[in-house]
């Protein structure tokens, strides 16, 4: 998979103008990215378009346009685009409630290591968690974790020739049995095995 150049991104001018179109168009395309495991628990399958769409916002959001900030943009999110053998995904844990919120993340430590995909009758894959740093403390873990799942060649193959792809959670405090991906889901996951 290609990583986003400095070169390959839009100057902040040309952004700025693009931004409204370019924001309906990536907001569509994270629907068929967007996995539910439970009620508080969602994984958005990251991908170029999606890392490219955040870089460009961080520019614009930091007004960058010196050539280090630019390069530290794209050494933060590169990481993310996955690289032909793997998913790569932010997890968000969500409670609209502060206290609940609170309590949950307490309760819910190790979470990021319990999160799995499997393809067909391949082995279970259990998410590499928060490679860039550790996200999660004595006390509680934190409420978004940055997940890699790698996939070895049979479930690779396996996933490309239109085989269902399941996702769970196995943690005690926290467990979503099996569920199987929709299939616009399973398709926009594919593209990332190429």
């Amino acid at each position: 998979m290609p990583h986003i150049t400095r070169e390959s991104l839009m100057p902040l001018e040309a952004y700025a103008r693009a931004r409204a179109a370019l924001r309906i168009e990536v907001m569509a395309h994270k629907k068929n990215r967007m996995v539910e495991l439970g009620d508080h628990v969602t994984l958005i399958f990251e991908d170029e378009k999606t890392m490219r769409y955040q870089i460009q916002e961080m520019l614009r959001a930091e007004r960058t346009f010196e050539e280090a900030g630019i390069q530290d943009e794209l050494d933060a999110y590169n990481p993310l685009v996955p690289d032909g053998t793997n998913w790569k995904a932010t997890m968000m844990i969500q409670y609209s409630d502060p206290d609940a919120r609170k309590i949950a993340l307490e309760k819910l430590k190790g979470i990021e290591d319990r999160v799995w995909v499997q393809v067909a009758g391949q082995p279970q894959v259990f998410a590499i968690a928060d490679e860039d740093m550790e996200r999660e403390n004595e006390d509680k873990t934190s409420a978004v974790h940055f997940l890699r799942f790698e996939l070895d060649a049979a479930s690779i193959a396996a996933a490309r020739s239109g085989s269902p792809i399941h996702m769970g959670i196995d943690l005690d405090a926290y467990r979503v049995e099996a569920r199987a991906l929709a299939e616009n889901i399973r398709a926009a996951l594919v593209v990332d095995l190429s």
